[in-house]
């Protein structure tokens, strides 16, 4: 990725007022704020920073995107509102006055958007006239959870609760479109909705979204043929992104090694937190339960784990030096274990047998 970011840098053939830029066009644009936003936390390295900035100085400042004839909510132009939440959190952490500086800007444009862009249900249209607010395609945006995406990140970060409350409208009313033909039936519409919902479902919790995600996945799975495939395109590693993500939920991001067609494996939180887990095989299963841990943090070096596109929400996270209380049906007395281990679980279950697990932070300060 470092490579084919410098790539598209050094070849970049647009002169902008602050520097050269790769493209003038929002989706390319757009991609490279996230890419570079990323890269920045990442590696640490300041040329991304750099990069992401210009991007962000050139979209918010140098083209006015509430002049343009036509502001899209769909995918290939969307993607700049993400890129440039992305790049706020950049600010927010290493430049204060340049956020401040854009914070106005940034804002009429989201108060514009949710002003006109959206239908009686708070759902983006696909596109609409921000100049005259006159929508231009009324099918609705099947990317409506990218959008708010960045919405609920300038909504966090900036301390806007009308923002916030745009996003649980959504939320709260989605279920009104259980058979609605996202991207007119495609299944990558189909997963891109789904996408967006779970994600912002992970931080807005509403019990008839949730419903509305298993019903959704129910008609996207329906698709898949024997082979495995889709639609037989690209979009298939969509609707497999998708589906991954829905999985994971169900197992609160745990995972199994290795895995068998006869293994089953589901997981809920529990009040207070921590997690019940249960896990099945029809044959004599021997493996690795491994919990999930602060991906954010571990890998991609955030600072917070703040609402963006394609994200895979962390759902029971487990910290390495931690400890946590574990029981189960074959040792119900709770037994305090560190997170290092449940990283890497080793559990065996006999044929046709089904194990138990609980799994709670362990409090320090509770009598030994």
């Amino acid at each position: 990725m470092k490579e084919l970011a410098a790539g598209i840098w050094k070849h970049a053939p647009d002169e902008s007022q602050h520097g050269r830029i790769p493209s003038r066009v929002l989706e390319v644009n757009g991609d490279l704020l996230q890419v570079c936003s990323r890269l920045f936390w990442i590696t640490g390295e300041e040329k991304y920073r750099e990069w992401a900035f210009r991007l962000a100085e050139y979209s918010l400042f140098e083209v006015d995107l509430l002049a343009l004839p036509r502001m899209q909510f769909d995918d290939h132009s969307c993607e700049v509102f993400g890129g440039l939440s992305d790049a706020c959190v950049i600010a927010a952490r290493t430049d204060p006055a340049r956020r401040r500086r854009w914070q106005p800007r940034l804002h009429r444009i989201i108060d514009r958007a949710l002003e006109i862009g959206r239908n009686a249900d708070g759902l983006f249209y696909n596109a609409v006239n921000p100049a005259t607010g006159a929508v231009l395609d009324n099918d609705l945006a099947d990317n409506w959870g990218y959008n708010f995406n960045a919405i609920l990140m300038v909504a966090e970060l900036d301390g806007v609760p009308r923002y916030r409350d745009a996003v649980r409208q959504a939320l709260e009313r989605i279920h009104k479109y259980a058979d609605f033909p996202w991207e007119r039936g495609g299944a990558d519409g189909y997963a891109d909705s789904i996408e967006g919902a779970i994600n912002l479902l992970y931080r807005i919790p509403v019990e008839s979204a949730w419903r509305w995600v298993d019903a959704s996945m129910e008609i996207l799975l329906a698709r898949q043929r024997p082979s495995g495939l889709i639609e037989g395109w690209h979009g298939d590693g969509n609707s497999a992104r998708t589906a991954w993500m829905w999985a994971l939920w169900k197992t609160q991001g745990v995972t199994a090694e290795p895995w068998t067609d006869d293994l089953e494996l589901g997981a809920a939180p529990l009040p207070g937190g921590g997690i019940a887990l249960s896990l099945r095989s029809g044959f004599p299963w021997r493996g690795v339960l491994r919990f999930d841990r602060p991906r954010h943090r571990v890998f991609l070096r955030l600072p917070l784990d703040y609402p963006r596109i394609n994200q895979f929400p962390e759902w029971f996270v487990v910290e390495a030096r931690r400890r946590y209380a574990v029981s189960s049906t074959e040792e119900p007395a709770p037994r305090r274990i560190s997170g290092a281990e449940l990283l890497a679980w080793h559990v065996r279950i006999p044929a046709g047998t089904e194990l138990r697990l609980t799994v709670r932070p362990f409090d320090e300060s509770e009598p030994q």
